[in-house]
């Protein structure tokens, strides 16, 4: 049945087909909710991965396993004359003929289950990425322009791997106790890259392609600006202290503000050639470790500052939790030098690294993407 026409209704008009509500917005968006979930199951696993490593080397278990095998090496010694060949190899290594000579089987496989639980751990987050992506591939539910930032993350956990095998291997070589500072530094560094991905993955995920399109309109350039600058200085910071950490300087002056009673350490350039002190001697090191610490927190004040100028309450938010994590982040580290860096507590301030990376990622993201609020809330 025909309907009828308006009065003022062209002759030549025809209704316009809509589109339901949501159907643009909803092309190529894919399963974002069950791959942010995923990308969250990989940043935990990669968080305790971070953990169990420093726990591997503030035990000094690094260099019990001195062979890398990742396959083979998934399966630890079975029987006691396995374990005596792992026990003969470490033997024939310098950290245990000039360091732990005597070392029993016993004291042995403590050390030897944290280097293996570190590497079955690699294995476990590479096989749930594997999993995750073909399936999600497969199925064809990662959203447009995504497959290749996956993929991305793979293979940064795959260099992580053969990285971490270049370290090991320089803690073999004549006259080594511990692995290389600089080389520690660079899989510790590596592993933060990966966790900055992943929680920038996670963020932008939390949001359709629209909504963030939305928000960039309303982003505040100069705060993303300074929390660029903000986000280079933790990461340097963050590379400073796994060169405490591969040399033990965290335990060579344990006072403070002082070290050992003056602002420098004693003789802080006496090895040759020069350049070798910073990345070999304790003083040196854990001095540059707190100048780095103090920049960063005035830094962060300075941002924090600025922060506070944001119209977003949210942003403004984000940012004051950067300021209080930064904080005890100084605190821990102060406690740390003060009782010459016990496990436990140099794990904690270990974690709180990961925390602090993670809220200033937060924070760049929100300055850029602000989310919105009513002009009431404002």
């Amino acid at each position: 049945m025909a309907t009828k026409r308006n009065i003022f209704e062209e002759v030549g008009d025809t209704p316009k087909q809509t589109a339901a509500p949501g159907v643009i917005d909803r092309a190529g968006q894919g399963a974002r909710g069950a791959i942010r979930i995923w990308l969250m199951v990989l940043f935990a696993l990669v968080v305790l991965m971070i953990a169990v490593g420093g726990l591997t080397r503030l035990t000094d278990s690094g260099l019990s396993i001195t062979e890398w095998q990742p396959v083979t090496g998934a399966l630890p010694p079975m029987s006691e004359v396995e374990w005596t060949v792992e026990f003969d190899k470490y033997r024939a290594i310098p950290e245990y003929q000039l360091q732990n000579k005597g070392m029993s089987l016993a004291e042995f496989k403590v050390i030897y289950w944290w280097e293996w639980g570190h590497r079955q751990l690699g294995r476990v987050i590479g096989l749930v990425w594997a999993a995750g992506f073909v399936f999600f591939l497969a199925t064809k539910k990662i959203p447009t322009g995504w497959t290749g930032r996956l993929l991305f993350i793979g293979a940064l956990g795959g260099l992580q791997g053969a990285i971490g095998w270049w370290m090991v291997s320089s803690g073999l070589e004549e006259g080594m106790l511990d692995v290389a500072s600089y080389r520690l530094a660079t899989h510790l560094g590596l592993a933060f890259v990966i966790l900055g991905f992943i929680v920038w993955y996670v963020y932008r995920l939390g949001r359709t392609q629209a909504e963030l399109l939305q928000a960039r309109r309303s982003g505040d350039g100069g705060l993303v600006n300074v929390s660029n600058v903000l986000v280079g200085f933790a990461f340097v910071q963050i590379l400073i202290g796994a060169l405490v950490a591969g040399i033990d300087a965290g335990r060579a002056y344990p006072d403070w503000p002082l070290m050992a009673g003056g602002f420098l350490p004693p003789e802080p350039f006496g090895l040759a050639p020069v350049w070798r002190n910073f990345f070999e001697d304790a003083g040196l090191v854990q001095f540059m470790h707190r100048m780095a610490g103090y920049v960063l927190f005035l830094f962060g004040v300075f941002v924090w500052l600025r922060a506070r100028k944001s119209a977003n309450r949210r942003t403004q938010a984000a940012f004051n939790m950067i300021m209080a994590m930064m904080f005890i982040q100084v605190v821990l580290g102060i406690v740390t030098v003060i009782y010459s860096a016990p496990w436990h507590v140099a794990i904690v301030h270990q974690f709180g690294a990961v925390l602090l990376w993670a809220m200033i990622l937060r924070g760049r993201f929100l300055a850029q993407y602000p989310i919105a609020q009513s002009v009431r809330g404002a």
